[in-house]
């Protein structure tokens, strides 16, 4: 009994989470029309929406551990599920992604996104789109802020293997910037390709920052090493709490 009623609150919050996201974005248009800063501050009303929603509705709460960067840094986070998304962009100050060029012709989400900042890149020419970023932010034609990236550049369920792809230590070595890891546990909670959210804790943990400089190879294996370690160590300590 208990599980099925879990799975209609589950459900009810996956309906109202998509209904509000189209309800804000209209909502903050004509504002975010003239205002970038207001594109940013409807993108964390949702987040923050989201969060509190996942409490009230479906009992998954959430926690965001360590020091969120406030500066010019790279952020390079496991990614589990969309919740994570949603705590690592709402947490952090002026966040803005690395996103597929189609992407940008999504209705709303995909304006919304050039809004705040986010890179739209090609397949293969992220470099010269980084490029052309950092010149913009060189120039004040837009704020330096926290560039969010996927190492393994997909939703890697909790216990599964996958490699980290060389092409964020490209990016690291063209940035000559810090990069900020991000460990999480919230697969454990809001699975991949499932409707079910399970109650509890969901963490992403800001880990201490890599420093710009390092080789690509010793940055990776670094970067690799950290946020694995630590989200194991998440899901440990949730699990031996179950």
């Amino acid at each position: 009994m208990r599980y099925a009623v879990q799975w209609v609150r589950s459900v009810v919050f996956i309906a109202q989470m998509y209904v509000a996201m189209l309800v804000l974005a209209v909502v903050f248009a004509p504002l975010a029309l003239v205002r970038r800063d207001m594109a940013l501050r409807a993108c964390h009303t949702y987040c923050h929406y989201v969060r509190w929603s996942a409490a009230w509705i479906a009992g998954l709460r959430s926690e965001i551990r360590g020091t969120v960067p406030d500066g010019a840094v790279l952020v390079a986070a496991k990614h589990q599920s969309f919740f994570d998304i949603i705590l690592i962009f709402g947490a952090l100050p002026r966040p803005r992604f690395v996103m597929k060029k189609q992407l940008k012709w999504a209705p709303l989400l995909g304006w919304y996104a050039m809004r705040i900042g986010c890179v739209p890149v090609d397949r293969g020419k992220r470099g010269s789109a980084i490029k052309d970023m950092m010149k913009r932010v060189a120039a004040g034609q837009e704020e330096a802020g926290q560039l969010i990236i996927y190492p393994q550049g997909t939703r890697v369920a909790p216990g599964a293997k996958m490699p980290y792809k060389v092409g964020t230590a490209v990016l690291y070595d063209q940035m000559k910037q810090d990069c900020v890891p991000v460990a999480t546990n919230v697969g454990l909670f809001w699975p991949k390709h499932s409707l079910f959210r399970k109650p509890g804790l969901a963490v992403v943990e800001f880990l201490p920052p890599i420093p710009a400089g390092l080789p690509p190879r010793d940055f990776l294996a670094q970067m690799e090493t950290v946020i694995e370690q630590q989200s194991d160590a998440l899901m440990d300590e949730t699990q031996g709490k179950g």
